[in-house]
């Protein structure tokens, strides 16, 4: 067994662990989850991360180190745009708080597994015709200036197509079915408004993943570096959103930081060529950015 096949089963059997013990010991029963159990398992996966980036920095060196780093920032930054519109998604359809937690465990499952595929087609595909690297480039940079310039529609997930595919495949009953995604009524399958959450949250990470997994790739090339970033950002992710769940009116200027963040990831993806811009460079602009927006945000909101 060769010495990556090891390194990959090892963190693969991590995260499978983590994800058992979560749901499985920590999370056996619905509840809803406080603010206090929130933060500390924020604290817990963000002090994981920062062992793990540890150890990337002596198994690897301090240049894989910081592109761990500055890949698990760009991700955990982008996620929490991501999370905002979860709650939208919860608000719309009323989730109660006590199933909040296993909708989010099964659709950042789907989502690690949409990752993995994304993240080696893509590498591979900028490998073999290098010239995509511009066209992820322009498209991240479109990106940016459309989450500066865009309107703000008001989200109505009733006409999402993802929403009108799974009540064309099942019926679906008129309310929740205590935490169950599906329910047997008079010998047929019935679908509960709990697994068309579940759904929604998947095509909402789907296409977060298409902006993310672009700006990853710009900072890192290695596969292992950009998945386990991914990795750790997402399996962060559930407890996130319950410490942020109600505060997100405070970051309102957040987006824009977001939106530059893509598009100076773009500009450095257009200008590798002829000009790579150092990985601490990068480092401090993205934290500079993310930082700036979210004081931005608390200070107008405080006036």
């Amino acid at each position: 067994m060769s010495e990556e096949t090891i390194l990959w089963g090892s963190f693969s059997l991590f995260v499978v662990g983590m994800l058992a013990l979560d749901l499985g010991v920590f999370h056996r029963k619905s509840h809803s989850v406080s603010i206090k159990e929130a933060l500390t398992w924020t604290a817990v996966w963000i002090a994981l991360a920062m062992l793990f980036n540890l150890f990337v920095y002596y198994y690897f060196d301090k240049e894989e180190a910081i592109e761990f780093f500055t890949a698990y920032v760009v991700e955990k930054s982008l996620s929490i745009d991501n999370i905002f519109v979860i709650i939208m998604i919860f608000s719309y359809f009323r989730v109660p708080d006590a199933y909040q937690h296993k909708v989010l465990f099964w659709g950042i499952f789907g989502a690690l597994v949409m990752r993995v595929i994304f993240i080696f087609a893509g590498i591979e595909l900028i490998h073999k015709f290098h010239w995509l690297i511009y066209v992820f480039g322009g498209f991240l940079i479109v990106t940016g200036a459309r989450m500066i310039f865009g309107d703000d529609k008001p989200m109505n997930p009733e006409k999402n197509p993802v929403v009108k595919l799974v009540r064309k495949i099942f019926p679906v009953t008129d309310s929740f079915e205590g935490d169950k995604f599906f329910v047997k009524r008079d010998h047929k399958l019935w679908a509960t408004p709990l697994f068309i959450v579940v759904m929604l949250i998947e095509a909402t990470d789907l296409i977060f993943a298409v902006d993310s997994i672009p700006a990853i790739i710009s900072i890192s090339e290695n596969p292992f570096i950009v998945y386990t970033s991914n990795v750790f950002a997402i399996l962060g992710l559930r407890s996130l959103y319950f410490a942020l769940a109600g505060i997100e009116k405070y970051f309102a200027y957040l987006k824009y930081g977001l939106a530059t963040i893509l598009a100076f990831v773009g500009f450095k993806m257009l200008i590798a060529d002829f000009y790579k811009i150092p990985i601490e460079i990068s480092l401090i602009i993205i934290s500079f950015l993310l930082v700036i927006s979210m004081i931005a945000s608390v200070l107008v909101k405080k006036k």
